[in-house]
């Protein structure tokens, strides 16, 4: 019976991407397939209906849309462009220094906005036509792009960190922030180092002059937003969820501020966060129904058995769980890859006494590198879009970030400190 039902389960999950369903719709349906094995059509489907409303009884899920709406206020609200400024005034005069900008850039608005597609829209948006009128490399560009946003999944506040620490059954939510920053920052130093060899040959500099204290002036209020909520998750003064609402009245005041808000963009962007989270909250829904089939079925227990039996030294198992993560990343997204996978591998590195927060900075590192690769990149899509390239010209261009990000990640996987000393430091461990 349980293998009929995980068959069941897989197959018809598989099968529904391939056609071409919605990931959220493949996973509500493979789940209620498979419980056709245990109960009548009627009782399978109202199962299905209340594991999909339970998942969302859940008072930390609200830091999500949240967060959604803060990065999509700071997108509109004059806030990237601030940040690139700033991150002009150190790396602009290098050779190639925009594309170190870009970098620098990604990394900064990441760590206020909290998501990669975000930090590739709005700091290519902008950077693109510099680029362009400078005669950079647009495909490199777009190549450079895509990586760096990845950032903003590690860095703080980031909303697949959140959905981590919830499916893992309640891993420290700042615990995970000050994890990533290490693993983040190596990102963004790693991927300007590989840039900088890239781009020797390009000795383009910016003509354009920049007012150092004007630029640090306007950019300091954005740059406070970092201290405010991380700073107050850690000392404790509020969760993670109060953070994300203080992050909106925050970004929202600045963008009145910077006067790049007004009541019709205020309407369009509320509209875009609420699609942008119905889609993120109706995953985090189906998949809580797939996680409970695949319990029920002893899916874990069994790919557990299997892992162990094959070595049971950690870093092997850590290995092979990130080869299939890596492969997995290539065809499917993040948030539903983090739902649906964590209730499996983790149960197998806790055994092993790999700790939560360390395996959760690993999964997202990982699922990560997916977002920038085909078939089904958000970032890819995203990035060579803002800078009007093709896809198959940007990715020759990206084989060598490519191998600079698994490097960084095998660094991730190998140092566990790189991630636990942070929050041991402040007493989150």
């Amino acid at each position: 019976m349980e293998l009929a039902i995980i068959l069941t389960l897989f197959l018809s999950f598989f099968i529904m991407l391939a056609i071409g369903i919605p990931i959220s719709l493949s996973v509500a349906l493979a789940s209620f397939f498979s419980l056709l094995h245990l109960f009548p059509a009627s009782s399978a489907a109202l199962i299905t209906a209340q594991k999909m409303l339970n998942a969302l009884d859940n008072f930390g899920l609200l830091a999500i849309p949240f967060f959604i709406l803060a990065g999509n206020i700071m997108n509109t609200g004059g806030i990237a462009i601030r940040l690139i400024n700033l991150s002009r005034l150190f790396t602009g005069k290098l050779p190639g220094g925009l594309s170190h900008t870009n970098i620098l850039a990604n990394t900064l608005f990441g760590a206020i906005s909290g998501s990669a597609a975000s930090s590739a829209a709005a700091i290519g948006s902008i950077m693109s036509p510099i680029q362009r009128k400078e005669n950079y490399d647009m495909n490199l560009a777009a190549a450079v792009n895509i990586t760096s946003c990845t950032a903003g999944l590690l860095i703080p506040p980031s909303n697949v960190l959140i959905l981590y620490s919830l499916v893992s059954g309640g891993t420290s939510i700042a615990a995970l922030f000050v994890a990533g920053y290490l693993p983040g920052f190596l990102l963004c130093f790693s991927l300007m180092l590989i840039t900088a060899y890239m781009s020797r040959k390009n000795k383009v500099v910016s003509s354009q002059k920049i007012e150092k204290l004007k630029v640090i002036w306007e950019a300091l209020p954005s740059l406070f937003l970092i201290i405010l909520v991380i700073g107050g998750i850690i000392a404790g003064v509020f969760t993670a969820t109060e953070a994300s609402g203080i992050a909106v009245l925050y970004s929202l005041i600045l963008s009145f501020c910077y006067k790049m808000m007004d009541r019709e963009k205020l309407f369009h962007v509320l509209i875009q966060s609420a699609k942008a989270s119905s889609i993120v909250l109706f995953l985090v829904s189906s998949s809580s129904v797939m996680s409970w089939v695949m319990a029920m079925a002893n899916v874990p227990q069994f790919i557990s058995e299997f892992l162990l039996s094959f070595s049971d030294s950690p870093w092997v198992v850590l290995i092979s769980i990130n080869i299939i993560l890596l492969v997995v990343g290539t065809f499917l997204d993040f948030t539903p890859a983090v739902l649906i996978f964590t209730p499996i591998f983790l149960p197998v590195t806790e055994s092993l006494g790999i700790d939560p927060v360390h395996f959760g900075i690993i999964m997202i590192f990982n699922l990560s590198i997916g977002i920038c690769t085909p078939p089904v990149g958000n970032a890819l899509f995203i990035g060579c879009s803002v800078a009007n390239v093709k896809i198959h010209h940007v990715v020759s261009k990206l084989l060598p970030l490519y191998a600079i990000l698994i490097l960084d990640l095998l660094i991730v996987v190998l140092w566990p400190n790189l991630s636990l000393w942070l929050p041991k430091v402040f007493g989150l461990l």
